[in-house]
């Protein structure tokens, strides 16, 4: 009797990368999610997923599960000991439970980059140049009625809150407006890289206190949450540019709300919300600021990488027990 196939569990879709879960299929027993609801989850770990080495987890599966909590990590079979995750955000997993659990996440940086700084330098240009509502006047039949002054991107400075992959590429990108380039990352990088991207690291204060405009790409976790708020948004330059594309959850909204409000920040523009898909209706009204729906990685290409990323980690995890792109707090486990 030929010995059984590596069992493997499918959370949520696989669009993009369809080819390689079909490679996949004929090493490893592989088995879709289907439930009605989160209880009904449980039980089936218990029973039809019992053997499940890893998982594949799809942001889209939120819809049917929730978010990977405590109560969902420790319901989850107990073969399992790698979650693969699709994209490079992460902050609806538990990854110190996880851990607890001797359970190991990845996720999908890298191939997130390149899209997610598309946007953001979209944004800034867009606040920068009131184009959102120049487009709305336009539109209502006002040609060119009580357009707000922009200002040029070159020779302004960025900060840069966190330098890692979509940092860098914002910066590489804005180098091409002539923007002066400043950056606070939770370890500086190194000489070389410094010099690559024309980048000067600056601690956190400094930054706030000396951008122009300040681009978030940070992850969102215990340290991160609410990093900009009212104090933070209180030493910042009169006028400053405030653009996120990291998680919504940064930013505390009514106080970025009260912050443009008075003119303290000029104009901002925003890919992610604190209670998406509900915004803020401050943000809603006001006429600089330019809200798009978490699209960062709304390109074929993205994600088609992510989801590629995402099953080769599945892979390594079961044929080496190692994974390829494990998260900050896991790579520890991998050393």
């Amino acid at each position: 009797m030929s010995p059984s196939k590596p069992e493997v569990l499918i959370v949520g879709s696989v669009r993009f990368a369809q080819a390689d879960l079909d490679r996949i299929a004929e090493r490893f027993t592989i088995h879709y999610l289907k439930c009605a609801s989160r209880a009904e989850f449980f039980e089936q770990c218990k029973t039809k997923y019992q053997n499940v080495k890893a998982l594949y987890r799809h942001p889209d599966s939120t819809r049917a599960v929730g978010d990977f909590d405590a109560e969902l990590l420790n319901n989850l079979p107990k073969n399992l000991n790698f979650i693969c995750n699709v994209g490079a955000g992460y902050d609806t997993i538990d990854v110190a439970t996880s851990a607890k659990l001797g359970i190991y996440l990845s996720n999908t940086p890298g191939a997130v980059d390149a899209a997610t700084a598309d946007i953001a330098v979209i944004l800034i240009l867009n606040a920068c140049r009131n184009i959102t509502q120049s487009e709305r006047v336009l539109r209502e039949g006002r040609w060119n009625a009580g357009i707000f002054m922009g200002m040029n991107p070159e020779g302004k400075k960025i900060g840069i809150l966190g330098m890692g992959g979509i940092g860098k590429a914002i910066a590489q990108r804005v180098r091409g407006f002539e923007m002066d380039i400043q950056y606070h990352n939770r370890s500086r990088l190194s000489e070389e890289l410094e010099k690559k991207y024309n980048a000067t690291y600056v601690d956190f204060e400094t930054l706030l206190r000396t951008s122009d405009v300040i681009s978030i790409s940070v992850p969102l976790s215990k340290e991160t949450y609410h990093l900009i708020g009212n104090r933070e948004l209180a030493m910042c330059k009169d006028g400053v540019i405030i653009v996120n594309t990291a998680r919504g959850k940064v930013i505390d909204e009514p106080a970025l709300v009260k912050a443009l409000e008075s003119g303290k920040v000029a104009s901002v523009g925003l890919d992610v919300f604190e209670e998406e898909p509900a915004i803020n209706p401050g943000l809603l009204i006001h006429p600089r600021t330019t809200l798009l729906p978490h699209i960062g990685t709304n390109t074929i290409e993205a994600q088609i990488e992510m989801e590629q990323l995402a099953l080769n980690n599945l892979v390594s995890a079961v044929d080496s027990d190692k994974l390829i792109t494990p998260v900050h707090e896991h790579q520890k486990y991998f050393s």
